[in-house]
């Protein structure tokens, strides 16, 4: 996390008074978060997950109360983290550790099977984290942040203990002659390469307040609501197991992140860096390798997917790559222009023409919410006749 830093055109005398601390030292001060946005979100998000859990589905009683139990934690991590931020940006930015926002340049749970695989997800989101932290101080070139995941994910693969097969596509058994086939080494492999685009899609996919954070919020409602449609609709065990460690990340991940987008959204106060983005990044990677639907999960990828085959040739030295891909800021009009850099930022841009820095965000997180909507209703149509 850096707190944010821009530059102004307002004069001396018009900025707000710094505030003091404890210490008698003077901070800048930082915006108050968002309060009614993150409310609305709530409200929002809180509906289907409700419906799901108290009336769709008859979730066993203690698996339902393991679940509530760990969301009432989560909402207790939003509003530590949403009083934490404020004090962390006095000490990042004593520290140097800022951003300026380029685009206003300008302007003013049970088993032993279960808690290997639990530690196993913990060690590799935590080293992720610190790696992003190294990458946010040292400025790791692009060509080595796509391998810093491969070298987090190695505690996940190794404690994976799920299976290695895939289910062969209906309409494809009479040709192949098998139903399932077992991949071995090769699934662990997809895993590990999945682990690796998840952390960098989330970092690649950035450039704007409240991105990050917002598609991260956006995958993790899907990945929540996902996890409980298949407990409530199984009656395996150990599958409502799976779902249910899935869910008991997925919570606090998005409880934590919606607290940070208080303070994120447009005009943004506090910056995540790549700390946040490799963090959030393998995190949902883990709820979807070890809650065994990594399939689905690159399905609600698909904005990150798109986005990643647009930057291909810069991202591997076919086409000159600059530092910062983002889009030109006209300070006279507020509005933001596309540039030929292969990203789906500027993407939308050249397709849609010019607009403010928080409707292009606005239009991409709703593109977000859409391609995680098409992924339900392709499990729906697609389901009894494909698998």
């Amino acid at each position: 996390m850096a707190a944010r830093k821009r530059a102004s055109a307002t004069t001396e005398a018009t900025k707000p008074a710094p505030t003091t601390n404890a210490l008698g030292q003077t901070d800048p001060p930082i915006a108050p978060p968002r309060s009614g946005l993150i409310l609305k979100l709530c409200l929002f998000f809180s509906l289907p997950y409700f419906y799901l859990i108290f009336y769709r589905y008859k979730i066993e009683s203690d698996l339902k109360r393991s679940i509530l139990i760990n969301a009432g934690l989560s909402l207790f991590g939003f509003f530590i983290t949403q009083k934490m931020i404020p004090v962390a940006s006095t000490y990042v930015l004593r520290r140097n550790l800022f951003g300026f926002d380029i685009n206003k340049k300008g302007t003013p749970q049970g088993t032993v099977k279960w808690l290997v695989e639990y530690n196993a997800a913990l060690a590799s989101i935590c080293l992720m984290t610190l790696l992003g932290f190294v990458d946010d101080v040292l400025d790791v070139p692009w060509r080595v942040k796509l391998v810093l995941p491969s070298i987090a994910a190695l505690p996940l693969l190794m404690a994976y203990a799920g299976h290695t097969t895939i289910i062969i596509p209906k309409p494809l058994v009479p040709n192949i002659g098998i139903e399932v086939l077992d991949l071995g080494w090769i699934y662990k492999l997809y895993m590990g390469l999945l682990a690796v685009f998840c952390t960098n899609s989330i970092n690649i996919h950035a450039g704007l307040n409240g991105l990050e954070v917002g598609q991260t919020i956006v995958i993790a409602f899907a990945i929540l609501i996902h996890n409980l449609m298949q407990i409530g609709a199984s009656a395996d065990p150990d599958y409502k197991q799976a779902h249910a460690f899935s869910i008991y990340l997925v919570q606090p991940l998005l409880a934590t992140s919606l607290a940070l987008f208080s303070y994120n959204w447009y005009p943004s106060s506090v910056f995540v860096g790549d700390t946040y983005t490799y963090f959030a990044g393998m995190t949902m990677a883990v709820v979807g390798i070890l809650g065994h639907f990594s399939e689905t999960l690159l399905i609600f990828f698909a904005p990150q997917v798109l986005n990643f085959l647009l930057s291909v040739p810069q991202l591997f030295g076919f086409v000159k790559c600059p530092r910062h891909r983002l889009p030109r800021f006209d300070p006279e009009t507020g509005l933001l222009t596309g540039t030929n850099d292969g990203t789906l930022v500027n993407f939308f841009l050249r397709l849609f023409g010019k607009m403010s820095e928080k409707s292009l965000c606005a239009k991409l997180l709703i593109f977000q919410a859409i391609g995680c909507c098409l992924c339900f209703v392709l499990r729906y149509l697609l389901a009894g006749w494909y698998k």
